[in-house]
């Protein structure tokens, strides 16, 4: 039997090749897991199947997809449970990668550049509080699941994880991407969802601003000149809600975007996709 080529079979060659191709450039777009220091577990199951991370429940959406954050310091091995509406539950193992961070080490430092003055220090624990409260949501948006786009155009100036010793004395880590920029640029959306929080000028991170995407994760954006959004307002991927600046504690005009998983610090850079 001799097979014969025609255009119906090319045509159809080229319509499965094409369906191949969007098909991969769909999944390609989509947020994979990082399973690394400070990353991320994408993970699926049944629509009807509970998962269990540290003892808490962990939302799970219409299609079975769920995540779970890393923070800086986060150990090397993480399980969670998965439980089926039959009583049934299985563990699962997961290993992440350990990373180094930059550290550097300035001495002469102030004092009054390492310790707040006495005077502010209510006004620090009230924006934390605020802070705090609008990193608690757990809405049923999954829109972080396409990936971020990149919130601003500039130079990295500093990464997550890094850390400064100032006279021999440790000082926080940084849990921020800092990228560079004149006062004034526009900041983006990096993914949909929901304004929790708008404050033009807090103690240390000056414009405030803080976007709930779903099930926990948010972005945070740091010492904003100006603030396009209010709370409660919903945003589009991609739509300017801010300007970048210096205000707050900074040395220069920066913004400093970061990621939460609820109260875990987890890398921006990895949630990327452009």
């Amino acid at each position: 039997m001799v097979y014969k080529y025609n255009l119906g079979n090319k045509a159809f060659f080229l319509f499965v090749s094409l369906l191949l191709i969007f098909s991969l450039q769909l999944q390609a777009k989509t947020l994979q897991s990082r399973l690394i220091q400070g990353g991320f577990h994408i993970g699926k199951v049944q629509p009807h199947e509970d998962i269990i991370y540290k003892g808490q429940s962990v939302r799970v959406d219409e299609t079975g997809r769920f995540i779970i954050g890393f923070g800086r310091d986060a150990s090397l091995k993480q399980s969670y449970i998965v439980r089926s509406g039959l009583g049934q539950q299985r563990q699962v193992d997961l290993k992440l990668e350990k990373r180094d961070y930059k550290v550097q080490r300035i001495k002469g430092v102030a004092r009054k550049y390492v310790t707040p003055p006495e005077r502010v220090l209510k006004r620090i624990r009230n924006d934390n509080r605020q802070v705090k409260e609008a990193r608690k949501y757990d809405t049923e948006y999954g829109f972080f699941f396409k990936g971020f786009l990149r919130p601003a155009e500039g130079p990295v100036s500093g990464v997550y994880g890094s850390q400064r010793y100032f006279n021999g004395k440790p000082r926080r880590p940084h849990f921020g991407l800092d990228i560079a920029g004149p006062v004034g640029a526009g900041i983006l959306a990096p993914a949909a969802g929901v304004v929790r929080l708008a404050e033009s000028d807090m103690y240390y991170s000056g414009g405030t601003l803080i976007i709930d995407h779903g099930a926990g994760i948010s972005s945070s954006f740091l010492h904003l000149s100006k603030l396009n959004v209010k709370a409660g307002q919903k945003v589009k991927r991609g739509e300017v809600v801010a300007e970048m600046g210096a205000t707050g504690r900074v040395t220069g005009p920066h913004l400093d975007w970061r990621i939460n998983w609820f109260d875990v610090r987890m890398d921006p850079a990895l949630m990327l996709i452009e």
